[in-house]
């Protein structure tokens, strides 16, 4: 065999083991990260420990309740949760919001994401308003700022104005027992 046909031959070998080592390559990868014992489900964010973002949007006209202005943060621990009326996920979580409410050691408070009002005002009025404030971000800027995925999420923001956990996705009767009602308590129980 000459030297001429040799090189094609070991040319369509690396050709056809190529995707081999690709996928082996990635299923390493896969495998490394599911037996790390990491919640590959949490979304980490770079917001914690910081104070929450400069907020200050208008309220939802015919709520008779102020918008969300994060000078309000001062003192108290808030809950911020991100909603939308069009999110299914946002009907679900309800429930729950509105039992939360009714611990008054804490603020509950909204961020109405690129919604309209009306449909926002019939959701609340629908299924009940959790909320003491809620500012409409009709553009999603606001979001942006507060580093939201999506709809819904929730955030703790400590007496200290500085969020000290974010809930990605809609909370339900598990997640607020064994994430969220700790990090209230621990965002209560914390200097101010």
């Amino acid at each position: 065999m000459s030297m001429e046909t040799e090189t094609p031959a070991r040319s369509r070998r690396l050709i056809v083991l190529l995707p081999l080592l690709i996928f082996l390559g990635l299923a390493g990868l896969f495998l490394t990260q599911l037996l790390s014992g990491r919640d590959t489900s949490e979304v980490p964010s770079a917001l914690i420990g910081l104070p929450a973002p400069q907020t200050n949007l208008p309220a939802l006209e015919g709520m008779n309740l102020p918008g969300l202005d994060s000078r309000q943060f001062a003192g108290k621990v808030t809950l911020v949760n991100v909603f939308a009326s069009w999110c299914g996920p946002c009907r679900d979580e309800h429930p729950l919001l509105l039992a939360l409410s009714q611990d008054k050691r804490f603020v509950i408070a909204a961020l109405n994401y690129k919604d309209q009002p009306e449909n926002a005002r019939r959701f609340l009025g629908d299924l009940g308003n959790p909320f003491q404030a809620i500012g409409v971000d009709t553009a999603g800027r606001a979001a942006i700022d507060w580093g939201v995925y999506g709809v819904p999420e929730t955030f703790v923001v400590g007496k200290d104005g500085k969020i000290a956990y974010k809930h990605v996705g809609p909370l339900t009767p598990g997640s607020a027992q064994a994430l969220l009602l700790p990090e209230i308590e621990k965002a209560l129980a914390a200097p101010g």
